[in-house]
């Protein structure tokens, strides 16, 4: 991202909101001169990217005119660090820890159960039901496709959105089985794992 934007993003995460003469004052103070237009500007990329909010009007405590003043939106939290990882990867372990494996079977269903709601797919036939499975998939970052193959359909996943949380267990492969197996209505038999080392994870899906 432009320095200078990631700047502003910096100010209104600690000010909560600002208007342009504030962040034109901040921005003074940690890289030199710089304009109200040129803040304008990128104030107006950052919306665009849908990084900050519509500009509301604030009334002046002394007289004069209302003041335009910007916030940041949901979606910029994702820019800043986060420690989503590591919670999710200790939250896994305790769970683990604490009980036994029939209640950690009942989350994890439960997870995959709601993930697979979250989808809200249509009943489709074959293939486009795997075109909707797919592009959900996608959506949340699993780097999916599939191919015809004989009997059947392969599905694959290129990618493990939650990569260092799988280390070491095998439980979140299995939410994500029961989670295809949900939003395919069939139960499929996997042929290649990540965690184990293969390029993909991949589904058979009988036809």
């Amino acid at each position: 991202m432009q320095s200078t934007r990631r700047l502003i993003l910096d100010i209104l995460r600690v000010r909560g909101q600002a208007t342009v003469e504030d962040i034109v004052a901040e921005l003074r103070k940690r890289r030199g001169s710089i304009t109200a237009v040129t803040v304008r500007h990128h104030l107006m990329r950052l919306q665009e990217e849908a990084l900050i909010t519509s500009p509301e009007l604030r009334r002046r405590s002394s007289p004069g005119r209302p003041q335009h003043v910007y916030a940041l939106t949901e979606k910029a939290n994702d820019i800043f660090p986060n420690n989503y990882q590591r919670l999710a990867q200790s939250l896994l372990e305790q769970i683990q820890r604490q009980l036994p494996p029939e209640g950690v079977n009942v989350i994890i269903e439960g997870v995959a159960a709601q993930f697979a709601a979250d989808a809200n797919l249509p009943e489709l036939p074959f293939p486009d039901k795997l075109d909707a499975v797919v592009a959900y998939l996608n959506q949340q970052g699993y780097d999916a496709h599939w191919e015809p193959c004989e009997g059947g359909y392969m599905l694959h996943t290129s990618n493990c959105p939650y990569h260092h949380a799988a280390q070491g267990t095998n439980t979140l492969c299995e939410m994500d089985m029961r989670m295809i197996a949900q939003l395919i209505g069939v139960v499929p038999r996997r042929t290649g794992q990540i965690a184990h080392g293969d390029q993909t994870c991949a589904y058979f899906i009988p036809a």
